[in-house]
């Protein structure tokens, strides 16, 4: 009892402060997503869930909902097996480990408003320009399109700028878990007469699901929660087709004032994030467990 008490004293400092700085704020924060309040005004008149049902109504509130989910979607079924086989590249590129790891990790290093204004050029519609100058050099040109300015197209040229500036971090994730597979066990498999696949399949992938968890995770908050390259990239069009939450509760609290709306959607998307991540953390720890 006293030793608990010792560490109260310790950790009391640190929560108050906490409670302070985060849960305070984010808590009179949420009480404005039941108000009209303008940002600007000091009158707040409680209008209930008036916000929250605008935000399910309105056209731009369901597309960017939907288009974050499906951005998360497309980022996590690409981003998390192509880590993995870079990081298994990296395992086997002996001497040359070093030289690669620096170059899948650059990308992430780059600010992501500069990661988005280089996409921007590579995703230019001009024929002789980026991604469009390539595909004419090698005489593909019936394949250039208007890759941000497509509706169908610019949600999709967002995730692969995603991909490129964050698939190093969790080949970094995966090649931690991969460093702590005992070699006993791959070299116990090869002698009972493992093939590659079955050893990978068999041996490494459920040594590896404490990594993949991790990766998958972060990877999935961080995508719901995008902001910077969809604003740098399209600032959320063309329309609404890569329009995000985040995209949308900046626009209504200050370019149109309705800081109680922009509340609500910000709401909305803390607790879908938070329901979200839940979900997957509790079936990946099953899978774990229970493979």
């Amino acid at each position: 009892m006293k030793l608990r008490r010792s560490t109260l004293w310790f950790v009391a400092p640190a929560l108050a402060l906490y409670a302070l700085v985060v849960l305070y704020p984010s808590l009179v924060g949420a009480t404005s997503a039941f108000t009209d309040w303008s940002g600007i005004s000091g009158e707040r008149r409680f209008v209930g869930l008036d916000n929250f049902e605008r935000l399910f109504s309105d056209p731009a509130g369901r597309a960017a909902l939907r288009n974050a989910l499906a951005l998360t979607a497309f980022v996590v079924v690409i981003q998390i097996p192509l880590a993995f086989a870079l990081a298994l590249g990296l395992r086997a590129a002996g001497g040359r480990r070093r030289r690669l790891r620096v170059a899948f990790l650059a990308p992430a290093i780059v600010s992501p408003i500069v990661a988005a204004f280089t996409w921007r050029y590579l995703a230019s519609p001009a024929p002789d320009e980026g991604v469009n100058a390539l595909l004419g050099a090698v005489g593909l040109s019936a394949l250039q399109q208007d890759w941000l300015g497509d509706p169908s197209l610019a949600l999709w040229t967002i995730g692969g700028a995603v991909i490129w500036q964050h698939t190093g971090y969790s080949v970094v994730i995966f090649e931690a878990g991969l460093a702590r597979i005992p070699r006993e066990l791959t070299e116990a498999a090869e002698l009972d007469g493992a093939n590659r696949r079955a050893r990978l399949w068999h041996v490494v992938l459920p040594q590896l699901r404490p990594a993949l968890t991790i990766a998958i995770v972060l990877t999935t908050v961080g995508c719901l929660k995008l902001f910077d390259q969809v604003f740098a990239l399209t600032g959320g069009g063309p329309g609404h087709a890569t329009e995000t939450p985040s995209t949308l509760i900046v626009r209504e609290a200050f370019s149109f004032g309705r800081f109680g709306y922009s509340t609500a959607i910000a709401l909305v998307l803390a607790l879908l994030v938070a329901a979200v991540s839940l979900l997957q953390l509790r079936a990946l720890r099953e899978w774990e467990l229970h493979p």
